[in-house]
Order: C-alpha cells, then structure tokens, then sequence
C-alpha cells in the first residue's frame, strides 16, 4: 500500500446529478471539459456521483461536474468514501461491486 506522503492526499466529492447520466457518458464528458487533468469517476448511478481529485483541484472538479452536468449539485467533501456513504445511504446503495 502506497503511503499518502508518496501518492499525495485526496478528497472525495459527492454530487447529485441528472439520473439518466451513467458512467461512461460522465467520464466522456468531464474529458471533454477538462482534459486529462479531469477528476476520477469513482461511482455514478441513478442521480448519485462521486468523483476523486486532489484538495488543490476540489473547486476545479466542483467547476467541470458543473460544466459537465449543469443540473448537478455538490453535497459534500470527504477525505474518505466510508465517511460519504454512511452519511449519503443511497451511495452505499449504489456502490459498485468490489474489485478482486
């Protein structure tokens, strides 16, 4: 495991945006807007996102999902994804399945 002195801090953004947005077009469309400094799609589903980006580029992110789905709204900043899905259910819900 990586140490975050190495791979540096993250911050993890919980948006809830248009439910016909799936991953794919979201991930096609924060490219679009954002290039290769666009932020990780980590889950999106039926009206729930939650992207992945560095403290220095959080309100750049907020700013592309903005650009990218202009119905999306920014709920909360977290520095883990424990803490977003035990406050937002609905995102443990929608979790994908484990990666093995």
């Amino acid at each position: 495991m990586t140490v975050k002195s190495v791979r540096g801090r993250r911050r993890y953004v919980a948006f809830v945006c248009d439910p016909s947005l799936d991953r794919p077009n979201l991930v096609a469309a924060l490219r679009a807007v954002a290039g290769d400094g666009a932020p990780k799609v980590i889950q999106c589903s039926e009206g729930w996102c939650i992207l992945r980006c560095s403290p220095e580029t959080r309100d750049e992110a907020v700013a592309a999902m903005s650009s990218a789905d202009p119905s999306s709204r920014s709920l909360r900043t977290s520095g883990t994804l424990r803490a977003l899905r035990s406050r937002y259910p609905r995102l443990m819900e929608l979790r994908p399945p484990p990666r093995r």
